[in-house]
């Protein structure tokens, strides 16, 4: 039995992931830990660029990818100008989702306040 594999979107998710890293955690690693927002990110570059497919025989296909986990699946290594369109397309994509969606963000990703740090109601 052999199985179509698509390994762009796989690839996609491992340099977004990558990319998400070098972001600050507030708010936006927060916000794409969101599956709808990380899942939007994912469609927004995946509408942009090229799929590839590889046929897998059933040997070839580990246990956890026929159960649908296909992410440690990496892409052959890119040329550096392929990997920097990637990640420009990652960087515009957090950029228009973040300012598409600001407020509906900023209501779901709550700052944690260190109660240390929080001001005191005492001196009105």
């Amino acid at each position: 039995m052999k199985m179509v594999v698509n390994l762009t979107q796989q690839s996609i998710v491992g340099e977004i992931e990558s990319v998400l890293n070098t972001y600050p955690s507030h708010p936006y690693q927060q916000a794409f830990a969101i599956p709808d927002l990380r899942q939007e990110l994912i469609t927004f570059v995946l509408n942009r660029i090229p799929s590839f497919y590889s046929i897998m025989s059933d040997e070839q296909i580990p246990a956890e990818a026929k159960q649908g986990s296909l992410a440690y699946y990496k892409l052959p290594r890119k040329p550096l100008e392929q990997q920097l369109n990637l990640q420009n397309l990652i960087h515009q994509g957090i950029c228009l989702i973040v300012q598409e969606k600001s407020d509906w963000i900023s209501h779901r990703v709550c700052e944690t306040v260190q109660p240390a740090c929080e001001p005191s109601h005492w001196f009105g």
